[in-house]
Formats: C-alpha cells, sequence, structure tokens
C-alpha cells in the first residue's frame, strides 16, 4: 500500500493526474506538490513512496538526482511529452525507475505505478537491513564504476573510461551492488552520495 506524490506546475494538469492515480488498486494516499525540488519533499502527510515528476520543467532531471539523495528509497516515474525521447533519458540517468507520456490510459497508469511500488518496497527493505551496518568498503575499481554511473553513464560508456568491458564493468556493479545493499543503480548512487562515497 503506497502513497504518491504529483508534482506538476500546472494545477488543473496536476490534480487531474492525482484523481486518476487515486483510483489505482494499491495507493492509499495521494498528495500533490508544484515543482517537484526541496520544496515538494516538504508536502504534508509524510514521505510519499512513491513521485510522479512531471519533466517540462526545465530542472526536472536535478530535482530527480535531489529525491535519490535525499530519500534514495522512493521511485520517481518521470512524466514526459510523448516523442521526448531526450528529457526521458536524462530522467532515466538522473533516477527515475520508469517513464510514463503525458495523459496515461488507466491501465499504462496502473502498470507503471505497480512497478515503482515494487521498485520502492524493494529500496525500503535494502535501506532497513542496511541502516545498522557500516559504511561497506569499495575497491577502486568499485568507485570508480559508482561514479560512472553517478554521472549517469551506461556499462560500456563507464567500461570504455576505464578500458574495461563491458562484462567486466558489470560484474563490478554486481559486487558494488552487493556490498551498499542496492536494489539498482539509482539506489546505489544514492546510497553513495549519502555514505560520502561518490561526490
Amino acid at each position: 500500500m503506497s502513497t504518491v506524490l504529483v508534482c506538476d506546475d500546472v494545477l488543473p494538469v496536476r490534480e487531474s493526474l492525482r484523481r486518476q492515480v487515486g483510483s489505482v488498486p494499491g495507493v492509499t494516499r495521494t498528495a500533490g506538490a508544484a515543482g517537484g525540488g526541496a520544496a515538494a519533499r516538504t508536502a504534508p502527510g509524510g514521505p510519499p513512496d512513491v513521485v510522479l515528476m512531471s519533466c517540462s520543467h526545465p530542472r526536472a532531471a536535478e530535482h530527480i538526482r535531489s529525491w535519490m539523495q535525499a530519500r534514495p528509497q522512493t521511485a520517481v516515474i518521470a512524466v514526459v511529452a510523448p516523442g521526448d525521447g531526450d528529457t526521458a533519458g536524462a530522467a532515466m540517468a538522473a533516477g527515475a525507475c520508469a517513464v510514463l507520456v503525458r495523459e496515461p490510459s488507466t491501465p499504462e497508469l496502473t502498470a507503471v505505478l505497480h512497478h515503482a511500488m515494487s521498485v520502492s518496497d524493494a529500496r525500503r527493505a535494502a535501506v532497513a537491513a542496511t541502516a545498522q551496518e557500516d559504511v561497506p568498503v569499495l575497491t577502486e575499481r568499485e568507485q570508480q564504476v559508482l561514479a560512472g554511473m553517478s554521472r549517469g553513464r551506461s556499462n560500456g560508456e563507464i567500461g570504455k573510461e576505464l578500458f574495461l568491458s563491458e562484462d567486466t564493468v558489470k560484474t563490478h556493479a554486481r559486487r558494488l551492488f552487493r556490498k551498499l545493499g542496492a536494489a539498482d543503480r539509482a539506489h546505489a548512487v544514492a546510497i553513495g552520495f549519502r555514505a560520502g562515497l561518490v561526490r
């Protein structure tokens, strides 16, 4: 059972999407906020499990990255205009777990929200499992791979920068995920920022 925050500067759009989100099974509470930065994180009712972030705002990718650093267990869904692949890619690189085209059908919204809820659950479990543990020690290669992830690089791009094969990068990534207790790349980067492993 999840709480969902809808972030959009246009009030009618925000409230329409919020009503649609509220009809999805498994959503227990919805909230709305303009923008998506620090002010949105203080929305009443406590921190959300899932955030729908409108990417019409020029700083949307920065806001997504800030959410991941401040609340790594939150799953962010980027809401983009049809055909806007560049914005969708930037949002995913910043840490969004999924992309949703603006004015989605109810089945599309339901499928993406359920995926995001499962991501949030996995991240919350990982945070709880590592809460009492010391910050893990990463090897130099693992730190380099994590730094590449924090810049939005793909495994192939990280491999080219470090003169490693993509498979080797994937091996280092799996090891650092295990050490950090991370559920995915965005979660690993968020934990890295919070632990001072990435700057």
